[in-house]
């Protein structure tokens, strides 16, 4: 594409050099560029793409867009934007030709549950029949070709690459997790979206945003995007009524069709008859789609809210329910979310993703329902994070747990104890009973919990799910919560 052709999807304030150049790709990161190029200057939070300008036409970077005025060779063409972010994917989406406009679009946002709720929904698509594309936490997926992931939500350059290549493979459906990051930062600015799902809106990420308010307006960014004027018709948000932000989130989506859910409330789609067991949830689905029994693999009443989304979303798509059901009830569960680690123990240990105070609260919860004798809770925070949820979290821990080895999570760069020190504040009602013990070293927290365990306990070790790393500095070492668990039990069973 030509560069004064790409520069028609963003606003310019200033241009110059031989603005016809042909470019061969386009990229925010210097490290990538190759001859034909066009280098995008982004302001990070720890680099400014500015700095970098230089390297990135030594390297063969024939195109520059920038926030700030750079010295440029005159063989080279530039332009300057107001944002750059934004200019990154607006110009990342019209460089790959537009990839969401020629196949349907669905994301799914929320603080807890889209990891769970884009799976549900790929099972479906691809039960009937459908070739499915999935971007998400645990991996990338193109058909049955999985992929790498780096975040929830891909930086927008290699967002549109990887939409480009589901296009190309003649992907018919994209379910994508829309983090609070992805949406503040621009990074899905450029993708046109069929359909929304919001999960429900709780404490994380206020490093970030700040404040719960900024939290919410980042999530309503997605609803008021897919109201806008645009390609595509029928477009329709799918809402969890049982949330205290669902007016928030119906009211950004004005326009649009708006399919609720809930227990609760008052929705279009509800669960009733509702039985919690320890390997399975069964429940009734009632609504405008008829009156459907489910009994399903994956368990919790988080779980019911993430198949009810599931549901809704298939069903409003025009799926038919009895395909829905065959797929839903066929989930054998997600990664790292309520995973049950067996050896042939006589007690329950359960891995989670859960890394928030809503999030513990529900996979504690669960596991309190079903636990005979005593639940022993394995959690720590993560560094580098919010840390008012710290002791939120440890609050929470105390009140459903027996036993509590607090422990490190992804310290980053943080100093374990520090962490530590902020998540005991929320267990001092709980100090004088010696009802915890801390162990910074997770490892040997995981094997502590799992040789304290007897017949009929759960241990739930939770906050990592289906990472394999754990930062500390700023490196990654091997980790897995589920492979250490396992190795603890084969220890004991020796």
């Amino acid at each position: 594409m030509l560069f004064q052709e790409l520069l028609k999807s963003v606003e310019v304030h200033a241009k110059d050099g031989p603005q016809g150049t042909v470019l061969t790709g386009i990229t925010h990161d210097s490290r990538k560029v190759r001859p034909g190029f066009l280098f995008i200057a982004v302001q990070g939070f720890k680099h400014d793409g500015n700095e970098y300008i230089h390297q990135a036409v030594e390297k063969g970077a024939v195109a520059v867009v920038a926030e700030k005025v750079a010295s440029i060779p005159s063989t080279v063409a530039w332009a300057l934007v107001a944002d750059s972010r934004q200019a990154l994917a607006l110009m990342s989406a019209s460089f790959y030709g537009n990839p969401t406009t020629n196949m349907r679009m669905l994301g799914v946002t929320g603080t807890n549950g889209k990891t769970t709720t884009t799976n549900l929904i790929a099972a479906v698509l691809d039960e009937a029949g459908h070739k499915t594309g999935l971007i998400g936490t645990i991996h990338n997926r193109i058909g049955a070709r999985k992929l790498l992931v780096s975040h929830t939500t891909p930086e927008s350059a290699d967002l549109q690459e990887l939409l480009h290549e589901m296009v190309t493979e003649r992907v018919s459906d994209c379910v994508m997790e829309v983090s609070s990051h992805a949406l503040a930062l621009h990074r899905v600015d450029g993708c046109e979206f069929d359909m929304a799902v919001f999960t429900n809106l709780t404490q994380d990420h206020l490093d970030f945003h700040h404040d719960m308010q900024s939290y919410l307006e980042a999530k309503q960014v997605l609803f008021r995007k897919l109201a806008e004027p645009g390609a595509k018709r029928g477009k329709c948000a799918v809402v969890n009524t049982d949330d205290a932000y669902a007016g928030s989130i119906i009211e950004a989506a004005s326009g649009v069709e708006v399919h609720t859910y809930g227990i609760k409330n008052f929705a279009d789609v509800r669960a009733e008859d509702v039985s919690v067991g320890a390997r399975g949830v069964s429940f009734t689905v009632i609504g405008k789609w008829g009156r459907w029994p489910l009994d399903l693999r994956i368990t919790g009443l988080f779980n019911v809210y993430n198949t009810l989304a599931a549901f809704t979303a298939c069903a409003a798509m025009g799926i038919p329910v009895e395909v829905i059901k065959k797929a839903l009830e066929g989930m054998q569960g997600v990664p790292g979310r309520f995973e049950l680690v067996d050896a042939g123990q006589d007690f329950a240990v359960i891995v989670d993703y859960a890394h928030t105070p809503d999030g513990l609260d529900n996979v504690l919860k669960t596991a309190r329902e079903i636990t005979e004798g005593k639940l022993i809770t394995v959690f720590g925070c993560g560094g580098d994070r919010d840390r008012t949820k710290r002791p939120l979290m440890s609050g929470i821990a105390a009140g459903y747990s027996d036993y509590i080895l607090v422990t490190s999570d992804n310290p980053r760069t943080e100093a374990p104890l520090d962490i530590i020190r902020d998540i005991e504040k929320g267990l001092e009602p709980v100090a004088q009973k010696g009802s915890y013990t801390v162990e910074p070293d997770r490892r040997r927290a995981i094997r502590l919990a799992v040789a304290m365990a007897r017949k009929g306990d759960v241990v739930v070790i939770a906050g990592k799910g289906h990472e394999n790393y754990q930062i500390i500095g700023t490196q990654k070492y091997p980790f897995d919560d589920r492979s250490e668990a396992l190795v603890a039990l084969k220890e004991l069973q020796a």
